[in-house]
């Protein structure tokens, strides 16, 4: 019976990590391709696209991150709409004579 063979995908963080690791050279790539359970040839390959690549990090401008305190602008404004609408069911149950609901 025929096996297949089934092709390993690898994170971005991950292949980083182990390209780091042989940039800083303290293991050989055998001893390191035995402690991360990849091919030192991948891991080779892998190393000479971080080095080449390397260059794009500083060519494009750095994402900002969202702004806190437009963020929690908006989270308060979603808690006071969702409280309004609370509000409104629990009257209209109170009209209609049913049970209101417990707060969880």
């Amino acid at each position: 019976m025929k096996q297949t063979s089934i092709r390993r995908k690898f994170s971005p963080e991950f292949k980083a990590r182990v390209a780091i690791a042989a940039i800083r050279e303290e293991h050989t790539l055998s001893e390191l391709a035995d402690q991360f359970g990849v091919h030192a040839n991948l891991i080779a390959r892998w190393k000479k696209e971080f080095l080449d690549r390397s260059s794009e990090i500083f060519s494009t401008p750095a994402q900002k991150e969202p702004d806190h305190t437009e963020v929690e602008r908006r989270l308060y404004e979603k808690i006071g709409r969702l409280e309004i609408e609370v509000d409104f069911c629990r009257r209209a149950y109170e009209k209609l004579g049913m049970p209101v609901p417990e707060r969880k």
